[in-house]
């Protein structure tokens, strides 16, 4: 019993050790989002909506084009309530 006990505990943290996402690389845009104050998002070239928690003042702009890469990170949670919180590694604008 005490083994199974160490066992669930070990699997617990690891489990809690990869809680953010896989990288991922995109191409979109920069969007403004007038509610709460106001914010600036990423939408993908696919659809989905990030949230980013650290983009340089350099990007927000409005319909701006861009590749980006960063993680999801699953463990956060905003008041934006908008799309899935992430964090940038890196971004740069997208030749026309």
């Amino acid at each position: 019993m005490k083994h199974l006990l160490v066992t669930g505990t070990i699997l617990a943290c690891l489990a809690a050790c990869s809680v953010n996402g896989q990288l991922i690389r995109e191409e979109g845009t920069i969007q403004y989002i007038p509610v709460e104050g106001g914010f600036y998002g990423i939408v993908s070239s696919n659809g989905r909506r990030y949230d980013p928690v650290n983009l340089d003042p350099e990007f927000r702009q409005d319909a701006l084009k861009v590749r980006f890469s960063g993680r999801v990170l699953k463990d956060r949670a905003s008041f934006h309530m908008w799309g899935a919180v992430f964090e940038i590694q890196s971004i740069s604008k997208q030749d026309e």
